[in-house]
């Protein structure tokens, strides 16, 4: 891990004081040291309980000798020390923070985050053809494009990919749909999107649906026979078997209705800035797991009953048995997949494959790995689940076939106006022109869209509240890219400085606290890689945005006590800012020079 030259420097201090106070042989990496928590004196805090067990000592005891040693011995770095309940607190000298931030200051347009540097694949979005993006899509994309931005900025190579569900019964309801209601309309005649188009007829089919089941029911059939009988369900189960039987009819418009959709999500891909280098199409995608069945029986790894099915045993891994193709020798998506991760494996060699997947598939991606596993997959290791909770809006949850989803671009849309009507109320871009004035709304719409949905754990479920996401004020991304703008206006009215600066005076707290947040920064992101968590980053950045600004609500730039002061807050300003807006990218975020 990536750590700050200050806590590195600690961390050799203390071991060397260990070794030769205390005979301890360990390793520096093995220390653990956190941040001072804000109710207690101190900068860094090492946890004591680790070496009270193999030092055979008391936390307190080697805590009391431990922190008078480094006092002693180490003057110039350390100014004090607290012991606290098995945790040593030490407080670091004012003026190792202003050298180990007149060091990065020297660089000031790069962020030292490199590590060890490996493939990986994250495959993220996977929507069906059937329905537009939606804002549960919105989460997903957000998280992979994100985690494979925080992942490439630690060091590694990085292979965004997408599987797009174009095949199955819910393309063709919505096929079905359109033969029947369209008449032959187009997005283009129609002026509609195409996805939005498709989606259209998705929820028509499933109108004409419930209208056909409950006219059945009434004339006394159960509902599971009515929704059996159905003129448009037979129908569209008819056109599936068709489709893989391959009939030209129904391949050409399965064709050009995907077209349109395709047409659709790209749109929307590229106002939301999501992109990939490889995307993967089910339908040439669905039939490649079955020459696992084949080494998988051959291993004794699968066994097939009485039926003609294939399934595997997982009861013994706390699973259970598992069906891998069906008796009519057709796949089910755990076959797919399996197909599907070797041929992702041969063409990519990676590492790590990382599926951006909501926890309702937390039990077939446990399958799956340990399918690999058993079938001495080498990469099965490099499986990894990145789930998350469903987003849900205030009233509740939504629902595709009762078109009570709300598409991505209805909620892009809602957010650029909500961007407006506040940035209005602020009223400081009168000077700015319609076209400035565009690219700005839509800059905060994004941003406030993605910090919010980015900003919780992605394990968590949560709810997305519009107005409160684009809240000045408060825990958001325009809270963030506000103050951005507000330091690069400071920073025009100081005009051009030099980078190079001496620090003789006291250091102020506001001013050491803006340091020891910036000397963070690295090790946050390699924190955010390794629990492929993009909050680490958002959280970060809004710390770091709020601290600021209690730093400039209480400390003058322009008008500080002397030019040395003057010079220390112009680049902490500047810091501040080159720190901001590259956390912000990381979560596909862009920040205004003025707002």
């Amino acid at each position: 891990m990536h750590l700050n030259p200050i806590t590195q420097e600690v961390k050799q201090a203390i071991s060397t004081v260990l070794a030769s106070e205390f005979a301890w042989n360990g390793e520096s990496d093995s220390l653990v040291i956190n941040q001072t928590k804000p109710e207690f004196e101190g900068d860094l805090t090492l946890v004591l309980f680790g070496l009270a067990k193999s030092l055979g000592k008391s936390p307190d005891q080697i805590g009391q000798s431990l922190g008078a040693a480094l006092i002693g011995r180490f003057t110039g770095l350390f100014s004090g020390f607290q012991v606290v309940k098995g945790f040593l607190n030490l407080s670091i000298q004012d003026s190792k923070w202003a050298e180990g931030f007149n060091l990065q200051c020297k660089a000031l347009n790069t962020v030292p985050c490199v590590g060890q540097s490996e493939r990986i694949m994250v495959e993220y979005s996977s929507p069906n053809t059937n329905k537009p993006l939606h804002l549960g899509h919105l989460r997903n994309i957000f998280l992979g494009w994100s985690i494979a931005a925080i992942l490439k900025k630690t060091g590694n190579q990085l292979v965004k990919s997408c599987v797009v569900n174009d095949r199955g019964i819910h393309i063709c309801k919505s096929m079905i749909a359109w033969q029947r209601f369209g008449n032959g309309d187009t997005p283009t005649s129609t002026g509609m999107k195409g996805d939005h188009f498709v989606g259209h007829y998705y929820v028509r089919f499933n109108d004409a649906y419930k209208k056909e089941v409950d006219e059945l029911i009434s004339t006394g059939l159960t509902k599971e026979k009515a929704e059996q009988k159905a003129p448009i369900m037979k129908a569209t189960q008819q056109m599936l078997l068709d489709w893989e039987k391959g009939d030209p009819e129904i391949l050409s418009l399965w064709r050009t209705m995907n077209e349109w959709v395709y047409d659709g999500f790209d749109q929307t891909y590229n106002r939301i800035g999501a992109d990939f280098q490889k995307t993967y199409y089910e339908s040439e995608t669905y039939l490649l797991g079955k020459k696992f069945v084949e080494e998988g029986l051959a291993s004794g790894v699968f066994f097939r009953k009485p039926d003609g099915s294939v399934w595997i045993d997982l009861t013994e891994d706390g699973l259970d048995e598992k069906l891998v193709l069906r008796k009519d020798g057709t796949s089910v998506y755990i076959t797919q997949d399996l197909g599907l991760a070797q041929q992702k494996f041969d063409e990519f060699n990676y590492d790590q494959s990382i599926y951006v997947i909501a926890d309702e598939q937390n039990y077939h991606m446990k399958v799956l790995r340990l399918i690999l596993k058993k079938l001495g997959k080498s990469y099965a290791d490099g499986i990894h689940h990145l789930s998350y909770g469903m987003v849900e809006l205030p009233s509740g949850r939504m629902k595709s076939r009762e078109g009570t989803v709300v598409d991505a671009d209805d909620i892009t849309e809602e957010m650029v106006t909500v961007a407006r009507t506040k940035t209005e109320e602020l009223g400081k871009v009168k000077d700015f022109s319609a076209d400035e004035l565009k690219e700005l709304y839509e800059t905060l719409a994004l941003g406030a869209l993605k910090f919010y949905l980015l900003r919780v754990d992605p394990k968590k479920k949560m709810v997305f509240n519009p107005e409160e996401s684009i809240d000045f004020q408060g825990f958001t991304g325009p809270f963030i890219q506000y103050t951005h703008a507000r330091i690069r206006s400071i920073l025009r009215k100081v005009g051009a400085t030099s980078d190079e600066f001496s620090i003789n005076e006291p250091v102020h707290p506001k001013e050491k606290e803006i340091m020891v947040l910036l000397g963070q920064y690295a090790e946050q992101v390699h924190q955010a890689a390794s629990e492929h968590n993009p909050a680490v980053v958002a959280n970060y950045a809004y710390h770091l945005a709020k601290t600021f600004n209690g730093f400039y609500a209480e400390l003058s730039v322009m008008q500080a006590e002397s030019e040395e002061k003057k010079a220390l807050r112009v680049q902490l300003c500047n810091r501040t800012a080159i720190i901001l807006k590259d956390a912000m990218a990381l979560l596909g975020i862009r920040v205004p020079e003025r707002m």
